[in-house]
């Protein structure tokens, strides 16, 4: 297995402020530092990492102090995590903007992955159409990410239009992007990760580990989920990419990534 661990931990997921009044600046924050995740994931002992598209774009300018960092630590630059609401035509044009500058920055430092998330709720609720809209946004996703050399994967998320399995099997078939499970969502919006792992298999080459108990989004080992079930399809299906757990927010950043990268010890 080739293990990452997303950035995000270190400062929580937030949000870029100038997003309110501008589209194109509607970025995911961690608001953290980016220095000392690297470091401490290097030090946990994974091989690569996954960061929001906010904090990449903070290196816009300073793409040499990346690549040191980069250096530094040994890590892989695993990809990119980035979204948008997808669904409102007046726009779209202003999200793929965001999501392209994120992918040519990304491409440009050496990743391999563009992960996306979304998929507005209306006030009033989903309309079916959202979905034909959503899986129609994707695909412009995915040319994106083809132009620059990267993998592009749909991330089911909570608080998006795609939260059950029933509206993950709506969008699928409406768009060819690929599909990156993240177990605990997955869990939470009442599937069973390891069936959707399966089911899905053929269009999954990138995974999003955290571990899911009573509500509650945990390392790895200290929930209930079927780690070993997911590895099993994933090492039978040919599976040879990268597993990255992906907590959202934790206590200590460090100590959550050392806990489950030691429960991973036990597959390799």
């Amino acid at each position: 297995m080739k293990l990452g661990y997303q950035t995000n931990t270190w400062g929580g997921v937030v949000g870029h402020p100038a997003g309110v009044t501008s589209v194109k600046d509607l970025y995911y924050l961690a608001n953290g530092s980016t220095e000392e995740a690297l470091r401490d994931i290097s030090a946990a002992g994974y091989k690569g990492f996954e960061i929001f598209d906010g904090n990449l774009m903070q290196y816009k300018d300073k793409k040499e102090e990346f690549k040191a960092l980069l250096e530094e630590t040994s890590l892989d630059f695993i990809g990119v995590y980035t979204g948008g609401n997808f669904i409102f035509p007046d726009i779209l044009e202003e999200e793929l903007i965001k999501i392209e500058a994120a992918a040519a920055l990304a491409s440009e430092l050496g990743a391999q992955h563009l992960v996306v998330g979304g998929g507005a709720i209306r006030a009033k609720g989903i309309l079916e159409s959202d979905y034909k809209d959503l899986g129609a946004a994707l695909d412009k996703v995915v040319q994106i990410a083809e132009q620059y050399n990267l993998i592009p994967s749909y991330h089911p998320h909570l608080g998006t239009n795609v939260e059950s399995p029933a509206q993950l099997d709506k969008l699928m078939p409406l768009t060819t992007i690929n599909l990156v499970p993240d177990t605990a969502h997955i869990e939470a919006g009442g599937g069973d990760p390891v069936e959707v792992i399966k089911k899905y298999i053929d269009r999954i080459k990138y995974v999003h580990f955290k571990d899911f108990q009573d509500g509650e989004f945990l390392p790895l080992g200290a929930g209930h989920q079927k780690f070993d079930e997911m590895i099993t399809i994933l090492k039978e299906s040919g599976f040879d990419g990268w597993i990255t757990v992906e907590l959202d927010s934790y206590e200590n950043p460090k100590k959550g990534a050392e806990i489950s990268r030691k429960y991973l010890s036990q597959f390799e």
